[in-house]
């Protein structure tokens, strides 16, 4: 059986394949999928491309907050080089499946900075993500500072954290609010500002800037594609 036209790839990220059917979903009001997220995440990898900054995949995270075998994480782990990183975005997940690709119904970010030694947990919808956030976190404190270093970084749901007006918009707010941090790190913490992003993500992440998000991600991946069809 052939496959279908939302299945047509086209195009090739890093290690990221987008296919027809992901610019569907941003051409409407939809939930973001794994795939669009993690396109944007190595986009912004090479938008900040600091050895201090990690975006960590969307699948990599769920496998980490959810493996049985946490002792058997440290081999996956390593690679990531969490004890290098100052600055770490997590995707958090509601997908209790691991078993089911594209799973759960809500994105939210968990935040790890490391001079402030704190895992900052940001949900555009209350704190519905709270218990896979901390589930994350729980198995990460283990592996920020290396495996034979114990770590006292915290864990804190952010109160102020910008909140979407509808049912779907889920996953362009952790776009946004990821791209703000990485602005932040960028321009504010290197001049040695103490504050973290809290105001940075305020200032940036709102109702019409994320409407707009949602256009500027098509419009990268359509020029992407015509740039990628010119070689």
């Amino acid at each position: 059986m052939g496959r279908s036209s939302g299945d047509e790839k086209i195009l090739s990220y890093k290690d990221v394949v987008l296919r027809r059917s992901d610019l569907d979903i941003l051409s409407g009001p939809c939930f973001l999928n794994d795939r669009i997220i993690e396109f944007y995440f190595s986009y912004l990898s090479s938008c900040y491309p600091s050895p201090d900054i990690l975006l960590v995949p969307p699948s990599i995270a769920f496998w980490i907050a959810n493996c049985p075998d946490v002792e058997g994480l440290k081999d996956f782990v390593e690679p990531l080089d969490l004890p290098g990183k100052k600055l770490v975005i997590f995707l958090v997940n509601d997908n209790e499946n691991v078993g089911l690709a594209d799973g759960g119904s809500h994105w939210s970010l968990l935040v790890f900075e490391r001079d402030a030694s704190v895992f900052v947990h940001h949900d555009s919808s209350g704190g519905m993500n709270g218990r896979y956030a901390r589930r994350l976190y729980e198995v990460l404190v283990g592996f920020i500072n290396g495996p034979n270093s114990a770590s006292d970084a915290k864990f804190i749901q952010c109160s102020s954290s910008p909140q979407q007006l509808n049912g779907y918009d889920c996953g362009l707010y952790v776009i946004a609010t990821a791209r703000a941090i990485c602005c932040w790190y960028e321009t504010v913490k290197l001049s040695n500002e103490k504050d973290l992003w809290f105001s940075s993500v305020e200032e940036q992440v709102t109702p019409p800037s994320v409407t707009e998000l949602r256009k500027e991600i098509l419009q990268l991946i359509k020029d992407l594609m015509t740039a990628d069809a010119k070689c």
